[in-house]
Order: C-alpha cells, then structure tokens, then sequence
C-alpha cells in the first residue's frame, strides 16, 4: 500500500508548489487515484468521504511529518572510505530537526554560508506506532514503511562545526517522499541518486554494515519513536557536489523516485 500525503492544487501549478487546500492523506492506487484516509495513515486506516483525486490535481507533500529524522552514519564502508573515514564500532546516529523537511518537488536551498553541498540517497524507514526498547524482531511490526530521503549535507561545515547542526538540519536539508510504501522486502534494494539525468550514487540495502532492524532497535534503546518519525539508514558511495540549477532524484527500488531542484538562497 503507497499513503500520500498531499493537498489539492489549482490546474498548472508546478510540483511542490503550496497548495490551497487542507492537507490529507490518502491511498495512492496502481491506478494513479488517490483515496483519501479518514483519520490518518496510522491504526486503522479508513476510507474518508473526500472524493477520489487523480494524481495531477494534487500536490504530494513530505509523506509523514516526524517529530524528529533519526540518521545513520557511515553505514555504507564504500561511502566511509571515499570520504576518508572508517566504519565505526558502533551506528553513528546524529539528528537532522524536522524544520529541515521537505516534500518531492519542493525546492532544496543552497544556503550562503556553504561552498560544498552533496546528495545523498537513503532508504528511510517509518515509524508507525509509540515505542521504544525494541529487539530486532519486533522492528517490523513497529513500522508504517519505508519511503525516500535525501540526506543533503553540507560537506565542508561538518569539521569546521563538529557538530553537524548545520551541516545536515539546515532547512531543506532532508527532503523525503514520494509517499510511504507499507509492504517492502529491504535485503537488496538498489538506491541510485541522479543529477541532471547523470547517474552520480549507485549501491544496494545488501551493502549496509547493518541493517534497518538492527539500527531501529539501537536507536529505540535510547529513545521513544513516535509515528511518523523517519530514521535514514545510510548513503551508498557516490556522493557529490550538487549546484543551483540542479535537479536531484533519489530512487529506490520498489518505493519510486524523489525529485527535487536545487535553488540559490535569495
């Protein structure tokens, strides 16, 4: 099952462009017909009384609105070694705010105070139910699904800051969609990143040092889930600079394909 979260849009507007209509969730059909959800894509999901939209009369907006995006680092040794690092003993887990996402569409800010600003294409897993203290096992039963996430950093803040605040939670920093996919096999999906129509990252969930249960579950031993929280699993190598002008799309096997340009600050 694909559940969007979109708002319904004039004729001719550009994706991403706002809305002028209340924002809903839905079901997206293999028919391109969305349906919408009464209540929410959490618990029991109920078909609402809104009317059947077609794709094109909406805008998809970031598929779920986290109270916080839960990242992993250097989860790919590829990715660590084309950046000079070695994979940790332990996840590398660092947090991007949830002022920093975006939706499929939506314009990917490149901030003045950065020369250098790379793609990453992740798989990201979403969190369906409160929780906290999960084993490994129990991880699927605590996800909605699974959806796509660029991790756009900010490469040559990361040293110079320590932290990575600004680096990877600055505002457009973590663009996600196109909608949540609740049924997927992760062992081996393929994850590209596209510039320009240029293939830049290439790789494959099989190539993760660890995989989605494993890091879910460190992660809730520290802290509770909510629903709609979002935890971006690692970049395989490939990383590179993108540029205002630039189009951007992180695809994942078996999800679709997240777009998004890149614009100078004003």
């Amino acid at each position: 099952m694909r559940i969007v979260r979109y708002q319904e849009t004039e004729s001719g507007e550009r994706p991403g462009a706002p809305g002028t209509g209340g924002v809903s969730y839905g079901i997206l059909g293999t028919d391109g017909l969305i349906t919408p959800l009464d209540g929410g894509p959490y618990g029991d999901r109920r078909p609402g009384a809104g009317p059947v939209l077609t794709a094109d009369a909406v805008t998809l907006l970031a598929p779920v609105e986290p109270t916080k995006v839960i990242a992993v680092g250097r989860n790919f040794a590829a990715h660590a070694a084309e950046l000079g690092n070695q994979v940790p003993e332990r996840p590398l887990i660092f947090l991007k705010p949830s002022t920093s996402v975006i939706g499929p569409g939506a314009d990917i800010v490149f901030p003045g105070y950065t020369e250098e600003l790379h793609h990453e294409a992740e798989l990201a897993a979403v969190i369906g139910v409160r929780c906290r203290d999960l084993q490994p096992e129990e991880v699927p039963a605590a996800l909605l699904g699974y959806t796509c996430a660029n991790d756009v950093t900010a490469r040559d803040l990361q040293k110079p800051d320590g932290q990575w605040w600004r680096a990877k939670g600055s505002d457009t920093f973590c663009p996600l969609g196109p909608w949540v996919e609740t049924e997927l096999d992760t062992a081996a999906l393929r994850i590209t990143a596209t510039v320009n129509g240029e293939l830049r990252q290439e790789g494959g969930t099989h190539q993760m040092v660890r995989p989605v249960n494993e890091l879910v579950a460190h992660i809730s031993a520290a802290m509770t889930l909510l629903p709609g929280d979002v935890i971006l699993t690692g970049t395989p190598a490939g990383v590179s600079r993108m540029h205002p002008g630039d189009v951007v799309t992180v695809a994942v096997e078996g999800l679709g394909e997240l777009t998004n340009p890149v614009v100078e600050a004003v």
